[in-house]
């Protein structure tokens, strides 16, 4: 179990992190889910142990985990900026992964610069944006850490290897289970990945659950603007359209089949709600009515 209890993460007079409590058990893919200057990578850099807390700590398996050699050498940390050097080759950054990561899988690590088609011969300098995000998932991927942390380390990849990595991350989790934490904003693309949504504004976690639950959590209503509202009373609202006699609300909560079959008897349509809408819908709100 990896815990975060009352962490805060201050910049200066800038809170990142606002007292947060987060538990993670192991072996689940967690996907954190924030808007640009939400908070994520601070938070990732503490769960982590790359960085202190102002306040509160990060515990695994009950223990501390900042500045914990036997906890680090299981936490491989991936941002979307690689702390490498610019001179070093990718073989020579492959080779030093190794003799760090006692989980390291040298022979998995070769297959995934086959799959990305990396050059392991070339220096980091020469790579590309999309082809040092590849370097880190391969680093990130290969060591097979109990804790392995992907900020967004998707970027400048094309499509093509985005999806090669999404397959690599699943297959590779499922023969080998630990923990995954992945952070980013193309929701739609990976949200099946997902075993556990996390989505974070201002410093604070809105909402965590498991995915399977969420899929089953709101709904948008459709139809006349008199029906909706009857139907809608009571319940929170995450957001609303109307054109002419037509209205269409975003409702949170859960509906019974009899609840629905009322209202489609009253002219009314229902679709669901997916994560990303959900987390459009509860990150655009002011912060004390999304809680």
């Amino acid at each position: 179990m990896i815990e975060m209890r009352g962490v805060t993460v201050r910049y200066g007079a800038t809170v990142a992190v606002d007292s947060v409590d987060l538990s993670l058990p192991d072996n689940k893919i967690y996907g954190l889910l924030g808007r640009n200057g939400s908070g994520k990578t601070s938070l990732l850099s503490a769960l982590a142990s790359y960085r202190r807390p102002a306040s509160g700590t990060v515990l695994v398996d009950g223990e501390p985990a900042f500045e914990n050699p036997r906890v680090m050498r299981q936490t491989s940390f991936i941002r979307d900026t690689l702390d490498l050097n610019d001179s070093d080759r990718v073989s020579a950054i492959l080779d030093i992964a190794a003799r760090l990561r006692p989980t390291w899988d040298a022979a998995y690590a070769a297959k995934l610069v086959e799959v990305f088609e990396l050059d392991a011969r070339k220096r980091v300098s020469a790579l590309s944006r999309g082809q040092r995000s590849m370097l880190g998932v391969i680093l990130g991927l290969a060591s097979r850490t109990r804790l392995t942390i992907l900020d967004e380390s998707y970027l400048g990849m094309d499509a093509v290897a985005r999806t090669l990595f999404y397959r690599e991350l699943l297959a590779d989790y499922l023969a080998h289970p630990r923990t995954i934490v992945l952070s980013t904003h193309l929701i739609g693309e990976v949200a099946e990945l997902f075993e556990r949504v996390i989505i974070m504004d201002r410093g604070r976690i809105l909402l965590q659950d498991e995915t399977d639950a969420l899929r089953g959590r709101g709904v948008t209503v459709t139809g006349p603007v008199e029906a909706v509202a009857a139907f809608a009373a009571g319940h929170p609202v995450l957001g609303e359209q109307t054109l002419g006699a037509t209205r269409a609300v975003t409702l949170d909560g859960r509906f019974g089949p009899d609840e629905i079959a009322r209202g489609e008897s009253a002219g009314l349509t229902f679709g669901p709600l997916g994560i990303q809408d959900l987390f459009v819908h509860l990150t655009s709100q002011p912060l004390e009515a999304s809680r």
